[in-house]
């Protein structure tokens, strides 16, 4: 359950980080931002100072703008990396002046086609900012960081192509387990991307909000308990099968219900695709973690520190909070199941992950 910060420490941490840039080395994502808002949402403000800290050594400086992005020719700049300083500079001025709900409910349907860019990362930076402003829109520098998560996107904005589509299960967690693996897994991120040639539709004819926000839990869910038995195959990289669809999860209550069957199925394509370009050949066994508590996941989080470790473990507690919101019916025989599974799959994570610092 997210946590109100009467404190103000992410409001801190964010005005701390945004004169950094999105990025380093020119490709890999700044997760600071994100890390902050996890750790404030699921009680723990006072590591969040601690960790930048550690973590401040791989931040890089803002970038240079190139030439200002304008409601005319946007679409021009779209997906150019180098006009990262140019989206974010559009959204500081755009946001605040027409309601950040409004801005994103323009701009989510131009972006989502997209979600593949920056490996996934952008749209959860957006998550992150959004779940923050559903709990204080009133926050100058949460509004600043929607802005730097939506430029971001924009910037590395990737839309998948050439895919065709053959049936899948009925099911989230079945559809996953037939996704074909790519054929050569030389490269990275975008290398892999291009080569996925096949993937199985789910969910593809759910057009009821309702329904499209239920098929999209199942989805957070199913991606984080397959990571309990196949994280092995990238112990980072599978994370984004189900932090990418959580992130969108997290956005669906500030858009219009309109919006939320095109986001499942944008989610879907999503973590099917990290799946296709990172699942191992075999599976391993699933291990119990025995008794195990919400609190003692996070606390392993922070303490081992790894930035996807600690969103993930976030997103693995998402993935319970969901299954707690069934009907009680169903709670009695699939709750603390659905919870072992998904605790299980955040320790797997630290336990794959080498710790910060």
């Amino acid at each position: 359950m997210d946590i109100t910060d009467t404190s103000g420490v992410l409001d801190e941490a964010l005005q701390r980080l945004h004169a950094a840039g999105p990025e380093r080395l020119g490709r890999l994502t700044n997760h600071a931002p994100m890390v902050a808002e996890a750790l404030v949402a699921r009680g723990r403000p006072d590591a969040v100072h601690r960790w930048l800290d550690l973590y401040e050594e791989r931040l890089e400086e803002f970038p240079a703008a190139v030439a200002p992005v304008t409601d005319a020719d946007w679409a021009g700049a779209l997906g150019d990396p180098r006009r990262a300083a140019d989206w974010i500079a559009y959204f500081g001025r755009t946001l605040p002046g027409h309601g950040w709900q409004s801005v994103l409910a323009t701009w989510w349907p131009r972006l989502l086609p997209g979600i593949y860019g920056g490996s996934a990362h952008p749209v959860i930076r957006v998550g992150h900012a959004v779940r923050a402003l559903l709990r204080d829109d009133a926050s100058e520098p949460r509004l600043t960081e929607l802005a730097h998560g939506l430029g971001y996107w924009a910037a590395r904005h990737r839309p998948l192509a050439g895919v065709t589509w053959f049936p899948g299960a009925p099911h989230a967690a079945a559809s996953l387990h037939v996704v074909p693996p790519v054929r050569d897994l030389d490269g990275g991120f975008p290398a892999r991307l291009a080569r996925v040639e096949r993937l199985p539709a789910w969910a593809g004819d759910v057009t009821d909000p309702a329904a499209a926000r239920d098929r999209l839990a199942e989805l957070v869910r199913a991606a984080t308990h397959r990571y309990a038995t196949h994280g092995h195959g990238d112990a980072t990289m599978l994370v984004h099968a189900a932090t990418a669809p959580g992130a969108v999860l997290r956005v669906l209550p500030a858009l219009p219900r309109a919006l939320w069957a095109p986001s499942l199925h944008a989610a879907w394509a999503a973590s099917a695709a990290v799946t296709a370009m990172y699942a191992p050949a075999e599976a391993v066994p699933y291990v119990s973690p025995g008794r195990v508590a919400a609190g003692d996941v996070i606390e392993r989080a922070v303490a081992h520190g790894d930035e996807h470790v600690i969103k993930f473990a976030d997103t693995a507690l998402d993935a319970v909070d969901q299954a707690d919101q069934v009907d009680e019916a169903d709670q009695a025989d699939g709750a603390c199941e659905a919870d072992e599974q998904a605790y299980a799959a955040a320790l797997r994570a630290i336990e794959l992950s080498e710790p910060l610092g």
